[in-house]
């Protein structure tokens, strides 16, 4: 409800002025996602002062992570982003295989090199889909949900699901790259390639679009600098950091990829920067493709009972294996006692796991990086002095995720 300050704000010389108006913006859905609220002064439709609070969700990740053993905590970084799980998975399982001092096998990299950016498509369908529709245009958002749902269907060929997938293991993957994958990812991508193209019309060259998107939501390269901002936030702005390039992990170093950048650092040059990094993930997942065919048969597991759990075929028929698995299961693996970070590139920025063992089969402590956190730090920066409309349409390119969010 709209409550007016009593003070007023402006006076005219004809008489007219405006009361400061305190406008309360949320939690609702899907406009802030259901987890913020937003309270904004407007004189006008002008944001003068905007204050937003994250806080609505309450779901205690990371104690919820400490609560159970280290493979119990998987699922919960589903959770973190659901639009692009796999990501979460690999980050956590990442940090613990920091501290288990293990690496998986080439095919098991490549797996998850290629998991990993189909999620990271999956995202930024989503994102450039509901950007559209903020602004009530449904036919591209259309176009974007039809492209998401073949890269759904992809995750699903993967691990059995589409959304909150559990693929990532410690030590490996849920399970070996299903036979005729490599084609039907093959004709999917075309199919993408396609509806992009579409995508891209009847978007960037509608004026509508582009004058609500241009010159709205700007953050400077100094302030994204200041607010530890990351992914194609900092990267509209003109600053070409990529965790995937400034820090190599996984097989990233022997892949070929470009990191596009913007100048001004608005929603319009933020949705280019996504778009083409669409492009570009698409570009890394055909390079993994070949390589997964040459080696096919290969494990994508580390062949160790004590870290990466047997698989059923020989729990059920060899007594060591169903010990293990029993043990694996009732106690946690053992993790080493030390500290360990661990940080990838997620659709949003860096997303990191600081992991504490004590030598137990329970994380001591886990804290969790997230740059849907960290990136809606300057939102009110990025708004005051804008019109009320431009808030919701910021907020989306922001991409702020509340299971990431959660303190």
């Amino acid at each position: 409800m709209a409550e007016p300050v009593k003070k007023a704000r402006t006076e005219g010389k004809g008489g007219l002025h405006t009361d400061i108006q305190k406008l309360n913006m949320g939690p609702s859905h899907p406009a802030t996602h259901g987890t913020v609220k937003f309270t904004v002064e407007l004189d006008g439709e002008t944001i003068q002062a905007m204050d937003v609070a994250v806080g609505y969700l309450h779901r205690g990740f990371e104690k919820e992570c400490e609560s159970g053993t280290y493979y119990q905590a998987i699922p919960y970084t589903d959770r973190l982003n659901y639009n692009s799980a796999i990501l979460a998975n690999l980050g956590y399982c990442m940090a613990v295989e920091k501290l288990l001092e293990i690496e998986i096998p080439d095919r098991g990299e490549w797996a998850r090199v290629l998991a990993g950016e189909l999620s990271r498509v999956g995202d930024h369908l989503t994102r450039l889909g509901a950007a559209c529709l903020e602004l009530a245009a449904m036919t591209p958002f259309l176009y974007g949900i039809e492209a998401r749902e073949l890269i759904w269907d992809l995750q699903e060929m993967l691990c059995g699901a589409r959304v909150t997938s559990n693929y990532v293991r410690i030590g490996g993957l849920q399970r070996n790259i299903p036979d005729g994958f490599e084609d039907r990812c093959e004709e999917s991508l075309k199919r993408v390639d396609e509806l992009l193209v579409d995508f891209d019309k009847i978007v960037t060259a509608n004026r509508i679009f582009v004058d609500r998107f241009r010159g709205t939501g700007v953050l400077s390269r100094e302030d994204c600098v200041a607010y530890s901002v990351t992914g194609p936030l900092l990267r509209a702005a003109g600053i070409p950091y990529d965790l995937r390039k400034a820090e190599p992990y996984s097989k990233y170093d022997e892949i070929d990829f470009d990191i596009p950048v913007g100048t001004t650092g608005d929603n319009y040059d933020r949705f280019l920067v996504v778009q083409e990094e669409l492009m570009q993930s698409i570009r890394i997942i055909r390079q993994c493709l070949p390589v997964l065919r040459k080696t096919k048969g290969q494990p994508v597991d580390i062949q160790d009972p004590h870290i990466r759990w047997p698989g059923k075929n020989r729990v059920y028929g060899r007594m060591e294996e169903l010990i293990q698995q029993f043990k694996g299961v009732t106690e946690g693996i053992k993790v080493p006692a030390g500290e360990a970070y661990v940080a990838v590139e997620s659709a949003n920025g860096e997303l990191g796991f600081y992991i504490v063992s004590d030598g137990s089969g329970k994380p001591y402590k886990v804290r969790c990086r997230p740059p849907s956190f960290v990136n809606t730090q300057p939102l009110s920066r990025m708004l005051v002095g804008g019109l009320l409309a431009d808030i919701i349409p910021t907020f989306d390119m922001v991409n702020m995720i509340g299971g990431e969010c959660d303190r």
